[in-house]
């Protein structure tokens, strides 16, 4: 039996990045499904909102300064975040590696203030229903910033092993880029409802 070859893609190369990545397009339906997840979450508290005779339900508005401070930790996390993008595509291993230490550490800080942030709000989350679309939230984006911040270490450690300097492995860093641009997009619709409806 003869076989006729239509083209040879011998020269492609064995991975891709962005479009070209099939973990791109997996990322960005991850991504979709997360965030209509989030958009249900704000419905849901500007429902409850809508039907309270004031709002929040017994008790004060939160306490502006751990939030604001996580909000300006976040935004100034997109800073070195968009070159770790720049240096993935690149391909610079040793600027990749720097770029994800930050980006650990700048993973972390939120989780530190996110501790402060749960008392700010001044409600338990088993008391009134504005407390449980509270802590809702504010847990819901808590689990995407340990999910990204897990990712991140990881990716930390494979780009300091041998395995490091791979076209698959800038792939995923770049990958992992675009989450934490959700991560940080996302939040600032939470924020806003979490901190400044309820002085509205």
């Amino acid at each position: 039996m003869n076989h006729t070859a239509v083209l040879d893609v011998a020269d492609l190369p064995e991975h891709g990045l962005g479009t070209a990545s099939q973990t791109y397009w997996g990322t960005l339906a991850f991504m979709l499904i997360e965030g209509t997840g989030f958009a249900l979450a704000i419905v849901v508290y500007l429902y409850l909102m809508s039907l309270a005779p004031q709002w929040p339900l017994g008790a004060p508005p939160p306490d502006l300064l751990a939030g604001t401070t996580l909000t300006g930790v976040l935004i100034a996390s997109l800073v070195p975040n968009l070159f770790l993008a720049r240096w993935a595509q690149r391909q610079e291993l040793w600027k990749v590696r720097i770029g994800l230490i930050v980006m650990t550490v700048l993973g972390i800080a939120p989780l530190i203030l996110r501790v402060f942030e749960f008392p700010a709000m001044h409600i338990e989350w088993d008391r009134n229903a504005y407390g449980s679309i509270v802590w809702l939230m504010l847990g819901l984006h808590t689990t995407h910033i340990i999910t990204d911040l897990v990712e991140t270490v990881v990716l930390t450690c494979l780009m300091f092993s041998r395995h490091g300097d791979s076209p698959r492995r800038y792939g995923d860093v770049s990958d992992n880029v675009m989450y934490w641009n959700f991560v940080v997009i996302t939040w600032l619709p939470i924020y806003a409802c979490l901190y400044w409806f309820p002085r509205l």
